[in-house]
């Protein structure tokens, strides 16, 4: 297994950019300093972060999301 992380991952597993197998070995999002628990997605190259808005949905079901900017540092959870 490799130990560094992609410089951009997704939740959704519709994504072309979901990687279950490494979801499942538990990723923590650094976002300004802050760990974000609600990250659905991540672009480290382009300094953004994709959250959830508390549990609204849109008309397809998926839960509705804001783009943040700012420093993005993945990081595997110990444990």
């Amino acid at each position: 297994m490799t130990e560094t992380l992609p410089d951009r991952l997704a939740t959704d597993p519709r994504s072309p950019f979901h990687d279950a197998e490494l979801l499942s070995r538990g990723i923590g999002i650094r976002f300004n300093g802050a760990e974000k628990t609600n990250v659905e997605e991540y672009c480290v190259s382009e300094g953004w972060v994709r959250v959830a808005v508390g549990k609204t949905l849109d008309r397809k079901g998926n839960p509705m999301t804001i783009k943040l900017k700012g420093t993005v540092e993945p990081f595997f959870k110990e444990g």
